[in-house]
């Protein structure tokens, strides 16, 4: 199995984790579950493009408000091209996908995630040969070269993603409103201190859905800019040269926090028996104030809520400070294509196509993020207007997988949280089975 222990490769990834956040502000300043599809709009003949070819492409369900519209799109331009599109939960397809690659079964086109996070991360498929690579292409010679190491694998990119996103907390207006909260909090004592007051009033502050995996991590995600990160800049360089570890450093704070948050009270009943789709009713329908999320996962929220105005956006006040408040901002999952697909050649094709600017910015304004080519700073979108300043001007910090050295480590990380609400653990026995993951090959 490949490992970032590799020289090349670990010296792609801190190019990639060194110069992600100046990428991001590069970007705003630039230029000025399971559902089905099919993109056969009922032409019969290839107008001039070639035979009929059929692609299959797997996506996450957040996704498909972005995928339906470019699928058309492409429709359009590639008459004889059929694109049979399916949807499912993130987790779902971490599996299933990676069990496909494996007997030689995967899709044409797939979701991937940047950097080296997880099983389905473009950096633990790359040099196992089961994704294209696709570093001719132009639109690669646009993006970012902080980035850009996060789309691939010694110095070869192998998956388009659309952009970058914050994560941060999206909130119910009404909610505030209602028990007298005038404006957001900027702090960590105000966010405690509103918290209590949203308590008081019978509303959830915070609705988390740990029962769907990959948001365990969200909140010690938006918390570990500010402390663990604050207290070392350098942390994620620093622990994979072996100098600092999840015990030995600042990582503590981030589940003391996370943890104080649930002894007050401060979640919905039994977390870990809720729901990512379930966090959405609950904010949408007022019973709770907030939800910590990407903001690309904002459609369904939006679609949850009785009035879509009712929905706002702000940062996670995880510091002691405003001024010293960072935030987490990483690049959005893509697709790859199946280095063994029947029609590779078409597979790439499409992928060219999405990287069009015009294409781009249709993704990224469907799924909230800033698209990695042709962003436009005075198109940005209303609900993600409160991250352009910290996006702007170097305060974010990557998403901490992006930045870990094996595959491991996530999943490690999504059953300690789990099991650290459940009181099967503490912050201590959690810190050291990270680290046991962490230095995995």
């Amino acid at each position: 199995m490949f490992s970032w222990s590799t020289h090349a490769g670990a010296r792609a990834r801190r190019v990639g984790a060194a110069f992600l956040v100046a990428a991001i502000a590069a970007l705003l300043a630039a230029c000025g579950s399971g559902t089905q599809d099919k993109s056969d709009n009922g032409s019969s003949n290839g107008g001039g493009g070639g035979p009929k070819v059929t692609l299959t492409l797997k996506s996450i369900t957040d996704a498909k408000v972005a995928w339906e519209p470019l699928i058309a799109a492409y429709k359009r331009v590639a008459p004889n091209v059929t694109i049979d599109a399916s949807y499912a939960p993130t987790d779902q397809l971490q599996t299933a996908l990676r069990a496909q690659l494996g007997t030689g079964n995967a899709p044409d086109l797939f979701v991937d995630w940047p950097g080296n996070g997880s099983a389905m991360s473009v950096q633990q498929l790359a040099p196992s040969g089961l994704i294209a690579d696709i570093s001719d292409q132009g639109w690669t010679k646009q993006v970012p070269d902080g980035v850009k190491p996060l789309l691939g694998a010694n110095g070869k990119t192998y998956m388009w993603s659309p952009g970058a996103t914050p994560i941060g907390i999206i909130y119910n207006k009404q909610v505030f409103k209602q028990v007298g909260i005038a404006e957001e909090p900027k702090t960590w004592s105000e966010l405690l201190a509103d918290a209590q007051k949203i308590k008081a009033a019978g509303k959830i502050p915070f609705a988390v859905g740990n029962q769907t995996p990959w948001v365990t991590q969200l909140l010690p995600y938006a918390i570990a800019p500010s402390t663990a990160f604050a207290v070392d800049p350098n942390l994620a360089q620093d622990m994979l040269d072996g100098e600092k570890s999840f015990t030995n450093s600042d990582w503590h704070t981030v589940y003391d926090r996370y943890i104080e948050l649930y002894k007050r009270g401060l979640f919905n009943k039994s977390p870990n028996g809720t729901t990512y789709e379930q966090t959405q009713q609950l904010l949408g329908s007022g019973k709770a104030a907030m939800v910590v999320q990407v903001i690309a996962a904002m459609p369904p929220f939006l679609s949850a809520a009785k009035n879509k105005d009712d929905i706002g956006t702000f940062p996670f006040p995880a510091a002691d400070s405003a001024d010293a408040l960072k935030i987490p901002a990483g690049v959005d999952a893509g697709i790859a294509a199946s280095a063994k697909g029947k029609h590779l050649a078409e597979a790439k094709k499409f992928i060219e196509w999405l990287g069009r600017p015009e294409n781009m910015a249709s993704f990224s304004k469907a799924t909230y993020s800033i698209p990695l080519v042709g962003a436009d700073p005075a198109k940005t979108d209303p609900l993600l207007k409160p991250f352009a300043p910290f996006m702007a001007s170097n305060k974010t910090v990557p998403f901490m997988d992006q930045q870990w050295p094996n595959a491991k480590v996530q999943p490690a990380h999504f059953a300690g949280v789990q099991d650290l609400v459940a009181g099967k653990t503490d912050v201590g026995a959690l810190l050291k089975k990270l680290d046991e993951a962490y230095q995995q090959k």
